[in-house]
């Protein structure tokens, strides 16, 4: 069981299971809703998350066009998880809200076309310019 939640502690979250995947998004919402260069997430089955305390949501529109629902604690602003469209039963969880993050291993970076140019990126890594298919 991993656990986590927002700055102040209002939402907690655990979750049963290895993620399915651990990715870097680099797309300019990533970027804007994490006030940073990107987003390090967990994709995990959203029937596995347990989700205590109020959370708050903004609906969004992905750059691949999907709807995205970004999940944030409705006390704080911490961003916590996201759930897009395309990936339905799917949530991404923000890998730095979680309470150990020492497993943490990225194993690929999407959308590298909109990365910042400081950010450099192992050259034998997992990268995709865009969103990859889930196909």
């Amino acid at each position: 069981m991993s656990s986590g939640g927002c700055l102040c502690g209002s939402v907690r979250y655990a979750f049963e299971g290895r993620p399915k995947f651990t990715g870097v998004c680099h797309c300019a919402h990533c970027q804007k809703q994490s006030g940073s260069a990107f987003s390090v997430n967990l994709g995990v089955s959203e029937a596995k998350l347990t989700v205590m305390g109020e959370v708050a949501e903004y609906q969004d529109t992905a750059e691949s066009g999907a709807t995205l629902f970004r999940r944030f604690c409705a006390r704080c602003g911490s961003p916590l998880f996201s759930v897009s469209s395309s990936a339905p039963g799917l949530v991404y969880i923000k890998a730095g809200t979680l309470d150990d993050t020492s497993t943490v291993q990225p194993g690929m970076h999407v959308w590298t076309a909109s990365k910042q140019a400081w950010v450099g990126i192992e050259a034998d890594a997992l990268q995709f310019q865009q969103q990859p298919s889930a196909g």
